[in-house]
């Protein structure tokens, strides 16, 4: 019943809160919310009591619906992932949630909303050995039998989940989403108003203690090290509810992964799921020797940010952890590749080829504004030119008969590989602007591809990226 009154929360605050408002009767306004919560609160009683699932030999199902009935054959051999989730409100009363996904799909197979905790632990396992005989209805209503020991592949400790905090720029998060909730909740141009009439007093009586210049250049160092310091510990406090406890597990060739301080998140797939491999690492993770792994799986997009763990298998390690990590899970691979490809420099400029066209214009724009000062925003251009050289420099790529690699960044370094057998789509792709360099670009997309980078050999000689394309192609016919 909480569950589902939380859903219609800000519909009932609103109505108590406006309904009152105007000739109406304030009674009327709160027995109608009563009346709503009523409804709500019979609609879940009927809903959970017309809930039932079956586990069979092959498949689980499930049933449900009080005026229109429903019921839904899920295969085990369909299931791709399975998600325990437990908010602390679950926690308090030792149920979880439990949701059975599937590949393409946007929402889960079934979501199973109340279940006790070793209920659910017991389904889990069922998906784990779904190609063995299914265990009796029985056993699900008992304890979970006590299976052999996982082996932990990564566990993170408080202080490397605080690490992550402080390498991270979460704390923009909070941020941002307080000025929007302001500017949401109060009233038009009080916050600006605030901000405006805090300003003027600030400098009001700066100006009457007449500081030299030096006193505002260490007020704003200290001004600017103040929030840097409040971004770090939001950070810090993101990472701690979210990877609180985090362990991967492996299990008969299937992966788990739980953490979470409040909320817990226990999701598993099977391996042979996963499809594309992608690690990243900023500036400042590299100077501390860190690096994040990030899978794709053949499962549904997350929708309504809803979270998905299970595809951070490392989301802070040190790069010998990643590989061999990788090079456990992958044992047939070679990782890192012994050699990368590279790509011809010659058409480095083409990636800082938009702010060649932008800034000039916003430059404009700020001198007519402002005056001359407006010029400084040209200094840009130097460092798009420099970065786009650099970037150019690092790109390459790695082709055998197993998988496929690209690599690229530099300031913010990433890689991602995917195995030949994993391929579901090619495409050979040549701009206007390919054509005056003579390049291509290999395009390649997995099931469940996801997130800011492709998996994209760009920036090819034409007559190699042919080649690249017509040896993918070879390796599309032979499976």
């Amino acid at each position: 019943m909480l569950m589902q009154l939380r859903q219609f929360l800000l519909p009932l605050v609103a109505l108590l809160v406006f309904g009152g408002r105007g000739d109406r009767d304030e009674m009327w306004s709160y027995l109608t919310a009563l009346i709503v919560i009523a409804v709500l609160v019979a609609a879940s009683i009927l809903q959970y009591l017309t809930f039932h699932y079956r586990i069979g030999r092959d498949a689980i199902s499930v049933r449900s619906g009080v005026i229109s009935r429903n019921r839904r054959e899920i295969p085990f051999a369909r299931i791709h992932n399975v998600v325990v989730h437990q908010i602390p409100l679950h926690r308090l009363f030792g149920v979880a949630e439990l949701r059975l996904e599937s590949a393409g799909g946007h929402r889960p197979e079934a979501e199973m909303r109340v279940l006790r905790l070793d209920q659910a632990l017991a389904l889990e396992q069922l998906v784990r050995q779904r190609g063995q005989q299914a265990l009796p209805v029985e056993t699900v209503d008992a304890p979970a039998p006590a299976a052999p020991a996982d082996e932990v592949l990564l566990q993170l400790r408080t202080t490397d989940v605080i690490r992550i905090g402080l390498l991270s720029n979460r704390g923009w998060v909070v941020v941002l989403a307080l000025f929007g909730a302001s500017y949401q909740l109060f009233p038009r141009g009080v916050v600006d108003n605030a901000i405006e009439y805090g300003g003027r007093q600030a400098m009001g009586y700066a100006s009457h203690l007449h500081p030299a210049t030096w006193v505002w250049v260490v007020v704003a160092l200290v001004m600017m090290l103040g929030f840097w310091g409040m971004l770090r510990v939001l950070s810090v406090v993101l990472a701690l509810l979210r990877y609180h406890g985090f362990r991967l597990t492996e299990h008969e060739r299937r992966l788990t992964v739980a953490s979470g301080l409040f909320t817990r998140m226990r999701t598993s797939v099977a391996r042979r799921r996963i499809q594309a491999w992608t690690l990243r690492e900023t500036a400042l993770q590299r100077w501390f020797k860190r690096r994040h792994l990030r899978i794709d799986i053949a499962a549904g997009v997350a929708a309504d940010g809803e979270r998905r763990d299970l595809r951070e298998l490392a989301p802070l390690a040190t790069p010998e952890a990643c590989d061999a990590l990788v090079q456990h899970l992958l044992p047939k691979l070679q990782w890192p590749p012994a050699h990368w490809r590279a790509v011809p420099q010659r058409g480095w400029w083409r990636l800082c080829l938009p702010a060649l066209l932008i800034v000039p214009l916003l430059a404009a724009g700020a001198v007519w504004e402002v005056g001359p000062w407006g010029a400084l925003l040209l200094a840009w251009l130097p460092w798009s030119a420099f970065r786009a050289h650099r970037q150019m420099a690092r790109m390459g790529y790695h082709l055998d008969a197993r998988y496929v690699a690209v690599r690229g960044g530099w300031w913010q370094r990433w890689w991602r590989f995917a195995e030949l057998e994993k391929l579901q789509s090619l495409r050979l792709s040549r701009s206007p602007l390919d054509r005056l360099l003579g390049t291509s670009s290999v395009w390649l997309d997995t099931a469940g591809a996801g997130g800011s980078i492709a998996l994209c050999l760009r920036y090819l000689p034409e007559a190699e990226a042919r080649a690249v394309f017509e040896q993918l192609n070879d390796a599309f016919v032979k499976r």
